[in-house]
C-alpha cells in the first residue's frame, strides 16, 4: 500500500523500527542478520532506550516466544540471511509476532522481490538495501521501506505514535488520515523529516536503471551460484558450503519450500588450514573483487570476520555461522566457467 526510498539500506532498517518505537520499547531479532543491523539493534538502538533480544531463528515457538516482553514493539529477520544463508521460517515468526500484537518486518535484500515476497508469508513490512540487487552495480546507495497494509495499528494497542495526534505535524493521527499506509507516510513524515537520511537524486535515477535488468540479472546470478555451490561441495580443500540448496542443509526444506526459483548467489564456504588459507586463497583470485559490497554484476569475495563482521564478538559470529576460516563469495554474472576456472587456479596456488 506504500513505499518509500531513504538513503541507505541501514536507513530504511533505521525508520522502519525507530518509527514503530521510542524509549522504552523492545526489539525481538533473529541472531542470523547482518553484522552492521546487529550493531544497531544491540548498541546503537540501546543508546535511545530500545532494548533488543537476539534469538536463534532456529528455535521452536516455546522457546521463541521466551524473548518477548510486555514492552515488545516488533520483530525483525531476514529472509536469506547474510552470510550464512539461514533460511527464515516466515509462518513461524509471522505467528509469533502476530501472537503478540507487533508486526513482522523482513529484509528481503538476498533474495530481491523477483525471488520472494515476504508479505505473501506473513511479513507486514519488508526492507531492503537497494545498494545490492536493484541497483546491482554498486554504484548508487539506497534503501526501500515496504508497507503491506495488512497490520492493524489500532487494534494493537501499542502504538500510539501512529494511532495519536502527532504534535509536530498539526495533530494529525497517521492510521487516521493514511489508512493502511500510516508506517511508510508517518516516516516520509516526520523521521526522513527530523533527521534527513534522504535518497539522493542521481542514486534514484541509477536505481531505476537498474530495475530494468534484475530479474534478467538475478536469474544469471542464480544459475551461476549453483554451479560454483557444486563445484565448492566437490572440493577436497573445502570443509564447508553454507548453501541451502544442498541436500545436507538444515534449510534445504525452507529453500524449497519458499525459493523454487533458486535463491543465494551469495554464500559462505569454509577451507582447510583456518584464517591463514582463506585470506591467502583471497589474495590468489583475478576475476573476483575484494569489496565488502554484494550483488554485484562482477562477481566479489571478502573475509566476513575481518571485515564486513568484524565488530561481532566470538559468540555473536558463531551465532551468525562465521568462523576464521569463512570465506563469502557474491556471484556475479561473468560466465560460469570463467568464475569457477578462477577459484581453480586460486587453489592451486594455496594447496
Amino acid at each position: 500500500v506504500g513505499a518509500m526510498l531513504p538513503s541507505s539500506g541501514q536507513a530504511a532498517n533505521f525508520y522502519a523500527v525507530l518509527n514503530i518505537c521510542q524509549a522504552g520499547d523492545h526489539i525481538v531479532a533473529s541472531s542470523a542478520i547482518y553484522g552492521g543491523s546487529t550493531n544497531l539493534f544491540t548498541v546503537t538502538f540501546p543508546k535511545m532506550g530500545v532494548e533488543c533480544t537476539l534469538v536463534n531463528p532456529d528455535a521452536d515457538e516455546e522457546e521463541l516466544a521466551k524473548a518477548f516482553r510486555p514492552n515488545t514493539k516488533v520483530v525483525f529477520a531476514e529472509s536469506i540471511a547474510n552470510p550464512a544463508l539461514t533460511v527464515l521460517d516466515f509462518e513461524k515468526f509471522a505467528r509469533l509476532a502476530h501472537s503478540h500484537g507487533v508486526p513482522l518486518i523482513v529484509d528481503n535484500t538476498f533474495a530481491t522481490p523477483y525471488l520472494f515476497r515476504p508479505l505473501e508469508h506473513g511479513a507486514d513490512i519488508v526492507v531492503h538495501s537497494a545498494t545490492k540487487f536493484m541497483g546491482g552495480h554498486g554504484t548508487a546507495l539506497g534503501g526501500v521501506i515496504v508497507e503491506g497494509g495488512s497490520f492493524d495499528w489500532e487494534a494493537s494497542g501499542k502504538f500510539p505514535g501512529l494511532v495519536e495526534p502527532n504534535p509536530s505535524y498539526h495533530g494529525v493521527s497517521f492510521t487516521k488520515a493514511a489508512g493502511p499506509a500510516a508506517l511508510v507516510t508517518k516516516i516520509r513524515a516526520v523521521l526522513l523529516r527530523d533527521t534527513g537520511a534522504t535518497l539522493a537524486p542521481l542514486h534514484a535515477f541509477l536505481l531505476l536503471q537498474g530495475l530494468e535488468t534484475l530479474s534478467l540479472r538475478v536469474e544469471r546470478h542464480v544459475f551461476n551460484a549453483l554451479r560454483v555451490v557444486e563445484y565448492l561441495n566437490a572440493n577436497p580443500h573445502v570443509k564447508k558450503v553454507n548453501h541451502p540448496s544442498l541436500p545436507g542443509s538444515p534449510y534445504h526444506e525452507l529453500y524449497n519450500r519458499y525459493f523454487p526459483e533458486g535463491a543465494g548467489s551469495i554464500f559462505t564456504f569454509e577451507i582447510e588450514g583456518g584464517a591463514e588459507k582463506a585470506m591467502e586463497l583471497i589474495d590468489h583470485l583475478k576475476i573476483f573483487s575484494l569489496l565488502a559490497n554484494v550483488a554485484d554484476v562482477k562477481s566479489l569475495v571478502i573475509h566476513p570476520a575481518s571485515t564486513t563482521h568484524a565488530q561481532m564478538t566470538e559468540q555473536e559470529l558463531a551465532a551468525s555461522g562465521i568462523t576464521p576460516e569463512t570465506i563469502r563469495l557474491s556471484i556475479g554474472t561473468e560466465h560460469v566457467d570463467d568464475i569457477i576456472e578462477d577459484l581453480e587456479q586460486a587453489f592451486a596456488c594455496v594447496f
